[in-house]
């Protein structure tokens, strides 16, 4: 079983930029919707993702936290495609910014569309409780808060967040 450990951050300031190494535009849509996630009918969330020539099914536990089970599967461009057009309930922009700190990537996401404004950084780590380096830009862990994950941001987009949702305030702890 593939295990992914992932921390999320909101971003103190922009000086990341600065040292961006590479950035891809990432197309993603999720095959089952958050509500089936929120509402526990669902025990995985299932995404289908086009960066480039590139794209892939990723499916992972639905559960709250910074461990989760992960499986991704490549597939053909044009299935992603119409996989992206005819089963997803809404698509996702994002550019994928890698920013490399003392050796460690980390995954700045921009969002578009009802998510303009949202950036995230993310680290995976090999381990739970793997230390990290902790940049001057990286502001407010919110890993543990549903809203940020991609799924969720389908169906509540950062558009439609209340201020204190966009402060990062506590929320309930479902997927």
């Amino acid at each position: 079983m593939g295990i992914e450990i992932e921390r999320k951050f909101l971003l103190g300031d922009d000086s990341w930029r600065d040292a961006v190494i590479e950035s891809e535009r990432i197309a993603q849509g999720y095959l089952v919707s958050a509500q089936a996630l929120h509402d526990g009918t669902a025990r995985a969330s299932v995404r289908v993702r086009r960066t480039g020539e590139r794209a892939w099914l990723n499916i992972k536990s639905a559960q709250l936290g910074i461990e989760r089970a992960e499986f991704e599967y490549p597939v053909p461009i044009a299935d992603a495609e119409q996989m992206l057009a005819e089963l997803c309930d809404g698509v996702l922009q994002k550019i994928r910014h890698h920013v490399t700190v003392d050796g460690v990537l980390f995954e700045i996401d921009e969002f578009f569309g009802e998510n303009a404004g949202l950036v995230v950084a993310e680290v995976e780590l090999p381990s739970t409780d793997a230390s990290f380096p902790r940049p001057v830009w990286l502001g407010r862990e919110v890993s543990h808060l549903a809203r940020y994950y991609n799924v969720n941001l389908i169906a509540h987009p950062y558009a439609r967040w209340t201020p204190d949702e966009r402060q990062a305030a506590g929320e309930p702890t479902s997927c």
